[in-house]
């Protein structure tokens, strides 16, 4: 009969996401997530698999905890407000990013999938959801006049998965909140245009 674990599985991943986003797969060791866990690297071995199943367990455990988090949040609003409310809370969190650690996701996208067909795929779903998460918005709003119909919102949903990339990446380098506000108002702006009647 197996033994039962003998740590708390949620705050070892915790632990290893903090290990990771801060830097990178490549250049965290199995003795750094020793030292970031307390387990032994048996343990942890036993526990999760090799060095990349933690890296996976850890980075779904990063886009449960904070992505799909902030969606169910933010859907429980109107439309427009919901998307509003989204990019509100990614500002503020790039902005409070003292050590610039971006969003473990990106970090994913750029680091690690482009030489890891399995990684690419993951972070490609979770893209996806997010860019629904947009268009279920979108279609919304138009439906009910407070967001435009300029543009067809499959595309407006790509162009803010789009702006959403670029902030987190800027917000790397140059966590200025006039850049990242500015590059989040004039998205914004777009989706009110004409929605009211105006142009």
């Amino acid at each position: 009969m197996a033994r039962p674990r003998e740590f708390d599985e949620g705050a070892v991943l915790e632990a290893a996401v903090l290990c990771f986003w801060a830097q990178g797969y490549d250049a965290t060791s199995v003795k750094d997530l020793v030292a970031r866990t307390g387990l032994t690297a048996a343990s942890l071995y036993n526990a999760f698999g090799d060095k990349r199943a933690l890296y996976q367990k850890a980075l779904d455990h990063y886009v449960e905890a904070g992505i799909s988090d902030r969606i169910r949040r933010c859907e429980a609003l109107p439309p427009l407000a919901a998307i509003e409310a989204f990019f509100g809370e990614i500002l503020t969190r790039s902005l409070e990013d003292r050590d610039r650690k971006g969003c473990m996701l990106v970090n994913a996208a750029l680091d690690v999938a482009p030489h890891d067909p399995e990684f690419r795929s993951a972070v490609a779903a979770v893209l996806r959801r997010i860019e629904a998460f947009f268009l279920r918005c979108v279609e919304a709003g138009q439906a009910d006049g407070t967001i435009t119909r300029s543009q067809a919102a499959a595309t407006l949903a790509q162009h803010l998965l789009g702006i959403l990339m670029g902030i987190r990446v800027l917000a790397r380098v140059r966590p200025e909140r006039p850049l990242l506000e500015g590059t989040v108002a004039p998205a914004l702006a777009l989706l009110r245009w004409g929605a009211d009647g105006s142009l």
